[in-house]
C-alpha cells in the first residue's frame, strides 16, 4: 500500500530534522585541517548547478551513472557515520550499513525497502555535511548554504531543475539494486542535495553549539520543512534547501540579540567556540 504524499513527505521533512540532530563533533583529524579553504564552500551550490548540467546535457546515460555512483558510495559513506556516532561497538554498528543495504535490495518497492534506503542515504548525508563543516571556514559554509537554497529556489521557479530530477529520480541500477541517488519514501520524493544542505547545517552546528542547542535547531528545522510542505497544495515541487537555509538565519539571528552567555538555538551558552581557521 502507498502512503498518502501528505504523510510520504511529511516523514521526510521530520528525516531532514534527523540529519541535523545525529551529527557528531569529529575528533581531531589533522588532514581536514590542513585541508580546510573557504573554496569548499562553493560545492553546495555548485553541486546542484553541476547536477542540472550533467543530467541536463547527458540525459539518461548521466542519471544512470549517477545511480551506480551512489549505489556504492552512500553505504559506504552511510557505515562511516555509524562508526562516529556510536562510540562504542563500532565495527559491529557499522555493518548496520550492510544489513539496511540488502533490506532497501530486498524489499525495493516496499516500505521497509524505502525506508531503509532512504536510512542509508541521510547517514551518507551525515558523513558528507561532517566533512564539509571542518574543511570550511564557519562564516563561508554559513554563505554557501543560504548560496544553495537561493540557486535551488531559481531553479525551481524557472523550471530547470524538475527535468532533471525526473531523469535521476527515474534510473534504476541493473538486478534490482536499491536507488540510492535521492530519497524516495511512499509517494514522495527528496533530493540528495536537500539532505545533505542538512547534514553540513549540523556538522556546522557541532563546531560551537551544545547537544542541547543543536537539538532546537533540527526542531526548527523540522517544524520549517513541514510547514514548507504546505505549499505542496499549490505546487508540485519545492526547494527543500529553503527550511534549512531559513533555520540557519534565524539562528545566525538569535546570536546576535540574545545576550551573552544565555541559551540559544545554536549558541554555545557562552562557551568559547571552536574554531580551526
Amino acid at each position: 500500500m502507498t502512503l498518502p504524499f501528505w504523510l510520504s513527505i511529511g516523514a521526510l521533512s521530520l528525516l531532514q530534522g534527523g540529519v541535523v540532530a545525529i551529527a557528531v563533533k569529529l575528533p581531531a583529524i589533522g588532514v581536514l585541517v590542513r585541508a580546510r579553504s573557504r573554496s569548499w564552500a562553493l560545492i553546495p551550490a555548485g553541486s546542484v548547478i553541476v547536477f542540472v548540467a550533467v543530467v541536463g546535457s547527458i540525459g539518461d546515460s548521466g542519471a544512470q551513472a549517477l545511480s551506480y555512483f551512489a549505489l556504492v558510495a552512500v553505504p559506504v559513506l552511510a557505515a562511516v557515520a555509524l562508526v562516529f556516532i556510536t562510540p562504542t561497538a563500532r565495527r559491529a554498528r557499522a555493518l548496520i550499513a550492510l544489513a539496511l543495504f540488502a533490506l532497501a535490495w530486498a524489499d525495493r518497492g516496499g516500505l521497509a525497502g524505502e525506508a531503509a534506503a532512504v536510512v542509508l542515504t541521510a547517514l551518507s548525508c551525515v558523513t558528507l555535511g561532517l566533512l564539509i563543516a571542518y574543511v570550511t571556514p564557519e562564516r563561508a559554509l554559513e554563505a554557501g548554504i543560504v548560496t544553495m537554497a537561493i540557486v535551488d529556489s531559481a531553479l525551481v521557479i524557472s523550471d530547470l531543475l524538475q527535468h532533471p530530477n525526473s531523469v535521476l529520480n527515474g534510473a534504476h541500477p541493473a538486478a534490482g539494486l536499491p536507488r540510492l541517488q535521492a530519497a524516495t519514501f511512499g509517494s514522495a520524493v527528496m533530493g540528495y542535495g536537500d539532505l545533505f544542505v542538512a547534514g553540513a547545517f549540523g556538522g556546522l552546528l557541532t563546531l560551537h553549539a551544545t547537544k542541547t542547542s543543536r537539538l532546537w535547531a533540527a526542531a526548527i528545522v523540522a517544524v520549517c520543512a513541514t510547514a514548507f510542505d504546505l505549499l505542496f497544495f499549490f505546487v508540485d515541487e519545492l526547494p527543500a534547501t529553503v527550511p534549512v537555509a531559513l533555520t540557519l538565519l534565524l539562528t545566525l539571528a538569535w546570536r546576535r540579540l540574545a545576550p551573552t552567555g544565555a541559551g540559544s538555538p545554536g549558541s554555545a551558552h557562552g562557551r568559547a567556540r571552536l574554531r580551526l581557521e
